[in-house]
């Protein structure tokens, strides 16, 4: 027996037919559920409506993306980069997520979106600087207003949340964009990140790139979810569902989720199915868990070759254009190329600087450590005096 039920108690069986009202949504699930089929605007009607100066920008920087890419992979295979994520076939994620923010906004990228930060108007080098293993980050987040680039999936999210929080509570015109991949997703971070953004309605759009694939996970041995961006009603906010290599649609939906952001309507989690046309990283073999018949059906849906198509049927592609676009995306290269093959100088106590504002006992005394071998070490390369009295040549200090 209940306590409900004890004699003499006011309530009856029947006033126990269903919770009390407090359980009731905050919101209506209905206008926050994605569409059934990503959305488009390449191959439909509204394609002959878009602007035409927008589709030519997408279009020259996805060519500069996709060079960008290729030189990347190249300097990878060289030794010049440790590692490289390419975005290779996700090139129109990049570019929307850059294209989509305003000046004072925030990009808060993970260690596959390179590509979003030099659209977004990095040095391509200073971008590649932490893959290099020259430095934690290469570039100023505050100048750029780009977070580090995130290598532990999905930290990134909270970050941005409490960056997007903290301007609201602040009255500062800041949106923060945080890109996470779909294997992100099945982090804690990510559920954390939704939840706080949505109960504050703090002013962040989440883009989830999924690209099929979780390294050599597929998505559908991570999550049971209709889509990703069904996840997003479960937090109250509004979910959106688009063709990841449609550029324009992509940037229609996430200039979209920015402005309501910045209007006080709140977060939205975007999701933009796509897919990487090359392997995890240099160091994957992506042959072990998918089919070049696989990878082939995605190249026919190449972002580039999706609005090249479209901007032929409206008479924008003619050869003077073209030509400017590809040599501009050569002359990036090119330029990527002399840089990343010139030997940085640095400088190794450099390592303790830019990680705590004031530095922990642990890091002074590694501080100490270094440089005390340093000191030694110059010491022993100065030419020691002989028997004779003459001086030795000075053995070159190693770098």
């Amino acid at each position: 027996m209940t306590v409900l039920e004890q004699p003499g108690s006011s309530r009856h069986t029947s006033d126990l037919a269903g919770p009390p009202p407090a359980w009731r949504p905050r919101v209506d699930p209905a206008p926050l559920l994605p569409d059934a089929e990503p959305y488009r605007l390449l191959g439909t009607d509204a394609a002959g409506r878009l602007d035409p100066g927008l589709l030519k920008r997408l279009y020259t920087e996805l060519v500069r993306g996709r060079r960008y890419n290729t030189q990347a992979t190249a300097l990878t295979r060289q030794g010049r980069l440790a590692v490289y994520p390419s975005s290779t076939g996700q090139e129109a994620c990049q570019v929307a997520a850059a294209l989509a923010l305003q000046e004072q906004d925030w990009l808060f990228p993970s260690y596959r979106d390179t590509l979003a930060a030099v659209a977004r108007g990095l040095d391509p080098v200073q971008a590649l600087t932490l893959l290099r293993g020259d430095w934690h980050t290469g570039y100023d987040p505050y100048e750029h207003r780009i977070a580090p680039l995130c290598t532990p999936l999905a930290t990134q999210l909270p970050h941005a949340v409490g960056l997007a929080h903290a301007a609201r509570l602040k009255g500062d015109d800041v949106v923060a964009l945080a890109m996470v991949g779909d294997g992100g997703t099945s982090e804690g971070d990510f559920h954390e990140a939704l939840n706080f953004a949505a109960v504050w309605q703090a002013p962040v759009v989440f883009l989830v790139q999924n690209n099929g694939f979780a390294i050599s996970v597929p998505l559908a041995k991570q999550s049971a979810a209709p889509t990703l961006a069904h996840k997003a009603v479960g937090y109250g906010m509004p979910g959106r569902l688009v063709d990841g290599n449609d550029a324009p649609a992509l940037h229609e939906v996430l200039t979209d989720a920015v402005r309501r952001a910045r209007e006080g309507g709140g977060p939205t989690l975007v999701e933009a199915v796509t897919y990487r046309l090359e392997a995890h990283t240099n160091a994957d073999d992506a042959t072990r868990y998918r089919t070049d018949a696989e990878v082939e059906s995605w190249r026919a849906h190449d972002p580039i070759a999706l609005l090249e198509r479209a901007l032929t049927d409206r008479a924008l592609l003619d050869d003077a254009f073209a030509t400017a676009t590809r040599d501009g995306a050569e002359r990036l290269a090119a330029d990527l190329r002399e840089r990343m093959h010139a030997e940085a100088p640095l400088a190794p106590m450099d390592l303790f600087d830019h990680v705590f504002t004031q530095q922990t006992s642990q890091l002074r005394s590694q501080a100490a450590q270094l440089r005390a071998e340093l000191d030694a070490e110059a010491e022993g390369a100065e030419a020691p005096e002989s028997a004779t009295g003459t001086v030795a040549p000075a053995q070159e200090a190693r770098p």
